[in-house]
This record gives structure tokens, sequence and C-alpha cells, in this order.
């Protein structure tokens, strides 16, 4: 897993030996050697992860790392703090403060780049639907956020735990200090079952029961769909640093280590809330905004409006990443014969179900709309010419080889598409002028007898 970190520390030795062990690792690391010069990096290089000193002279870590989630372009970026100080008090003012975790120099190695991973693995996640908020934002939407206060983090929590006296503690505190309800399971079926029907926005689950494996519980939570987007705390023994780094690798979300200060237990269930409900106003802005004008009311689809503001944005990441991208255009053949013969309700239906087919066909990460009457457009990233062609065919013949039911008397319809294929120059290309090649290659389609796909000429030629 590739990604650039930020090590904050006032001491050469300290960074010289943070960035030989993260670069091992195949990280990129950058380096600041005080508070004041973190936010300047943090600022001017959008860093993927912080690890950060506390004791540093002028602005120390915990000044700074209020600095950094007060500030709205950066509060996203994930903040570890690493430091010699090593009470549970100077643990809860650093989570307080914003930070995702605090760990105790030396730190230990496997505990680390454990925390590392699913920490970049939660920004990325992040910056997707970054992503998409700002492309909402372009096309004229405000980002409907507002400041989440503590007494606004109640939200559903699970507890997993096989120890009756200890359940009953910890949810008393959960429902005291965090005032969330707490449902409480003692066994894998109950927690499953839990996790379906109560949907909790939080789930703590203690790692050392005795009836069923607490990590193969975490593995099997986190594969649910009804808790993707849920958060997850382990409880662990201090010190198990194997344990630890197995729960992170499963997708926990934190941990807290037995025995357990209340405190700190509350400052890392709060911390975890804040950012489950961050990331939940990012995807209800994103979807209540695609909803209300960038989407098409007839086939679901994104429209035009949004496709080719999304489509210069996953072409600026796959150049970035030096991946290939391709587009199709797609258009229905003899559309306008079929509005003419059966009437304008009969082409609604063509469009909706030529709509759900190209679902069929198609990624969750590619990008899918309707630009026209009866065109459409497929945007696939990390797809070159020979794969975008097959996807292409593919579709092509799961339209011809079945005819679309619809409401007239005839019952079905025979319906194909003529298709047009375009990969994106290695340099910077405009989304025009990708799509001015694929609607030369449809325009080849359509004259060379439609039902068929064709590529664009860079393609061919290359081939």
């Amino acid at each position: 897993m590739s990604a650039r970190i930020l090590v904050v520390d006032d001491i050469a030795a300290n960074v010289k030996l943070l960035e030989a062990k993260l670069s091992a690792e195949y990280f990129t690391v950058l380096t600041a050697m005080n508070g004041f010069e973190a936010l300047e990096v943090a600022k001017a290089e959008q860093p993927d992860l912080i690890l950060l000193d506390v004791m540093m002279p002028k602005m120390d870590g915990f000044e700074a790392c209020t600095k950094l989630k007060a500030d709205p372009d950066l509060a996203h970026i994930p903040v570890v703090m690493v430091t010699a100080l090593d009470q549970a008090s100077d643990r809860i003012r650093g989570l307080e403060a914003g930070a995702d975790d605090f760990l105790t120099k030396p730190a230990n190695d496997l505990q680390l780049f454990a925390r590392v991973r699913s920490l970049v693995r939660v920004k990325m996640m992040i910056d997707e639907l970054r992503l998409r908020d700002e492309t909402c934002r372009e096309l004229g939407f405000d980002a409907a956020f507002s400041s989440i206060a503590d007494e606004d983090l109640s939200g559903n929590v699970l507890l997993v735990d096989d120890r009756p006296n200890a359940a009953m503690s910890i949810r008393g505190i959960i429902k005291d200090r965090l005032h969330s309800e707490c449902v409480v399971a003692s066994n894998r079926d109950d927690a499953m079952n839990a996790v379906r029907f109560d949907k909790p926005d939080l789930m703590l689950i203690n790692a050392a029961m005795e009836s069923y494996d607490g990590l193969r519980l975490c593995s099997e939570i986190r594969s649910s769909p009804q808790a993707r987007n849920a958060s997850i705390v382990l409880m662990v023994d201090h010190g198990d640093y194997k344990t630890i780094a197995a729960a992170l690798d499963l997708g926990a979300n934190d941990y807290v280590t037995r025995p357990l200060d209340e405190n700190e237990l509350v400052a890392r269930m709060r911390s975890q809330m804040r950012r489950k409900f961050f990331a939940d106003q990012l995807r209800d802005n994103v979807h209540n905004s695609l909803k209300m004008a960038v989407t098409d009311p007839l086939t679901g689809l994104y429209n035009r409006r949004y496709a080719v503001p999304h489509m210069q944005a996953l072409m600026e990441r796959s150049d970035a990443e030096t991946n290939p991208l391709s587009a199709a255009l797609l258009d229905i053949d003899h559309f306008k014969s079929v509005n003419d013969t059966y009437g304008h309700g009969v082409g609604d239906e063509v469009l909706k179900e030529f709509a759900q087919r190209i679902r069929q066909s198609v990624r969750g990460v590619d990008l899918t709309a309707r630009i026209g009457g009866e065109e459409f457009l497929i945007v696939m990233p990390e797809t070159g010419s020979s794969s975008a062609s097959v996807v292409a065919e593919r579709l092509r013949a799961s339209i011809a080889a079945k005819p679309f039911k619809v409401s007239h008397d005839v019952g079905a319809i025979d319906i194909t598409v003529s298709i047009g294929v375009a990969t994106a120059h290695s340099e910077r290309e405009k989304p025009e002028a990708l799509l001015e090649r694929a609607d030369i290659a449809l325009y080849r389609s359509k004259n060379s007898g439609r039902n068929r796909v064709t590529m664009s000429g860079d393609e061919e030629a290359a081939a």
C-alpha cells in the first residue's frame, strides 16, 4: 500500500529512524522539525498521514494537532502521536486534540505499521468521498456540513463481551458518557443478528472472549454489508501487539487496552463516532446533491452535467497514477423508429431496460451516464484499450441477445447498440478530446452497419 507520510519531530535522529523504517515499507516520507513547519508542509503537500511528536519547542504536538483538525483543508488527515509521554492523561489529551492514536516511544513496529496501514485505508475512502463531494460543489451545490459537537455524537453502539459484569459496567459508561443506546451481545450469533437488525454506528468487541475468537468475529462483521460503514473498536490486553496488528489489518478502526481507562475508552469511541459521522455527512451530501440535479430521472444514471466534471477528475487521477483510462459512447440503433412505431412510453421502457443492462455489465468504479436522448457514456478507470474492447463487446452482445420486454401488444422488441471506444493518451487530455475520439469511433460503427464496437483510430493504429 503506497502512501505519503509526514514525520514531525524536532530531533533529527528520530526523524531519520522513522524515515528509514517507513521507506523500507515503500512509503513516501515527508519531514518537518516543528509544529509550525508541520502545518506548512501539511497544507502544501496534503499527506495521507501525519506521525507527530509531542514535546517540541514553540508549538507542541497537542497544539499542532488541534490546529490541524481545526483547518477544513487538513482535518481529514489522520494523525498519530508518537512520543515519549506514557501517561493515560497524555493519551487522553492527544485523543481529545483530535489524534487518531497515541503511541509511546519506542513504538512497536508491528503496531505502528498496522496502524499506518489501517489509517491510510480510511484516508483513501474519505478521499474518494471528498472527490465526489468536490464534483458536486463544482456543479453549484454547497456541502451540507455542520460542525459535530461532542453532545451530537450519540449513536447506536453494539458491545460484544461474554463477561456479564464487565459488559454491564461498560454499557453504563456508554450510556452515561456517550449518551448512546447500547445493545449487548454475549456470543457470535447474537452479535451478527444485532449487526443485521440494529445497524450500529460503532461496535466495541472483546478480543479475548472465551466463547468465540474476537478477531474472527471482527472479520465476519467487517465483511457484512450492514456494517460496511460502521466503526469497530477492539478491547485487547496491554502489550498484545500481535492481536492489535491483526485487528487493524482485519478492518478494526481502533483499539483500547485492558485494564480499561474509562476516560480513554470514551475519548477513543468519541473519536470514532466523529469520523464515522463525518463520512456519513459526505455520503449524504453526495447522494442528495446527485439525486436532486445530476441523475437522469428516467434511467437513474448520471447525466452529462455530472459526468463530464467527474470524468475530468478521474482522468487527472489516472494520469497522476499512470494508469490507463477508457471511455465508451453508446447509441441505441434506430431508436427514433421505436418512438415513432410504438410511442414514447415504450421508448422510455427501452431506455430504462438499456440502462439496467449497462449496470449489469460494468464495475462499481466505472462511471455510467445518459448524456443524450439515446446516447450513453461509460468511463472505465484502470482500463486499457484491449480490456475496454472486451467490456464493450460483452455489453453489445448482451443487448442484442435478449429482446426488450415492453407493455405494447408486440410484447418484446429487438434492440441493438453501436459503440465507439477510445483510451486516454498518456499525456494530459481533456474529457472533450477523449469524447470526440470516442464519438468518431461511434460514427464509424453506425456507418459500418450498426450493432458493432469500433475502437478509435489511435487504438487501431497501436494494435
